[in-house]
């Protein structure tokens, strides 16, 4: 077997395992009741994305590629603006393409990450800036886990935007979050995440 061979194939099979063990992990219990408002979110992911083997196209070449999820960019943007009518939100695939000869190529999905824009009259606020994040990270981990393709959690990135010269970003990983962070929030949970430039 070539070394390229076993390497795909290790990669799948660890993959195949992530994938697993993070479809057992669930969304956390609801934060005190009254705290946001509720949002269910439900998304339906085309199956060709996630559930074809990148092994399916023989000999392929493989790059890092960012792929658009416009459905579940539909589905997030509205929850966020239910919080807030101002924000915007999308959401895009991280992975690889796995580019044939003939120039078709299949997507691997790694991770789903989330973003953020709110625009803000005050870049200094870390107390409303963590009540935002909360109730942004809420709706997130209501969306059920298998609706959220690739194996990997990834991040929701915070933009908050005075100016197009005065911005301020916070990047929150979705695992940290849920492992570290669940009761968090105001200015305790923004200094959690920022980083000082």
């Amino acid at each position: 077997m070539k070394r390229s061979a076993k390497w795909a194939a290790g990669v799948l099979l660890t993959a195949a395992a992530a994938l697993v063990a993070l479809q057992n992990v669930s969304a956390p219990p609801d934060e005190a009741a009254g705290t946001a408002p509720t949002i269910t979110v439900t998304v339906t992911t085309p199956p060709t994305e996630t559930e074809t083997p990148q092994s399916s196209v023989p000999n392929c070449a493989y790059t890092w590629a960012y792929h658009d999820a416009p459905e579940l960019t539909g589905m997030f943007d509205a929850a966020v603006k239910e919080l807030n009518a101002d924000a915007g939100a999308h959401a895009t695939q991280f992975g690889e393409d796995c580019i044939a000869a003939d120039g078709s190529s299949v997507f691997g999905v790694m991770q789903t990450d989330f973003y953020v824009r709110l625009p803000v009259n005050d870049l200094t606020n870390e107390e409303a800036f963590g009540v935002w994040i909360s109730e942004v990270m809420r709706v997130v981990t209501q969306i059920p886990r298998e609706q959220i393709p690739g194996p990997n959690y990834g991040f929701v990135e915070f933009l908050f935007e005075r100016s197009e010269n005065e911005r301020l970003i916070v990047r929150v990983p979705i695992q940290q979050y849920l492992t570290e962070a669940q009761g968090r929030t105001g200015a305790e949970l923004f200094r959690m995440f920022h980083q000082q430039p």
